[in-house]
């Protein structure tokens, strides 16, 4: 019984500290943290899972991202994938190909026109979490600071961190 409400009162917390970090997260995003994020999307004409796999392939440095990958990150099926990169391919923001060694597999690349709206896209979310970041106090920014040098050693975390330090630098 003692472990049976143990877990209840963990999950409750879990609740509570996700409903925290999601109201800093909309705050930065939303109208709060200068609005520019939605309307980058909105100017895009994207839908929601267009501008994911937008972003989802353009974060692919090293070689084209694979349909399959793109479902698998997005947490989706392969056709809502496949649905999502023909709709970049159509705006001529992706191109797909065959895979040379195996022509089961389609890679998915960014025109220059789909890698200037990705860095668009990031460039308006960086621009809401930049002025979140100065509204901080010089504690709260402190403490931001130590929680993130906790987070990004996570690998996941780190990857993403690297990747954009290098496209996005000051």
């Amino acid at each position: 019984m003692e472990k049976q409400s143990r877990s209840r009162d963990q999950a409750a917390s879990d609740r509570d500290l996700a409903i925290r970090f999601g109201s800093v997260m909309l705050s930065c995003l939303g109208s709060q943290g200068g609005g520019a994020v939605v309307r980058a999307i909105d100017e895009s004409g994207l839908t929601f899972t267009q501008m994911k796999a937008l972003i989802t392939i353009g974060g692919e440095e090293a070689e084209p991202a694979t349909v399959k990958l793109v479902a698998e990150q997005l947490g989706i099926s392969l056709a809502s994938a496949s649905r999502a990169v023909h709709g970049l391919v159509k705006r001529e923001l992706a191109t797909r190909v065959e895979d040379p060694d195996d022509r089961r597999v389609r890679r998915v690349s960014l025109t220059r026109r789909g890698r200037e709206l990705a860095d668009r896209l990031m460039a308006a979310r960086l621009e809401g979490l930049e002025l979140f970041i100065e509204s901080l106090t010089a504690r709260e920014r402190q403490k931001l600071d130590a929680a993130l040098a906790l987070l990004l050693e996570r690998e996941e975390i780190a990857d993403v961190y690297r990747t954009y330090k290098r496209r996005f630098p000051r």
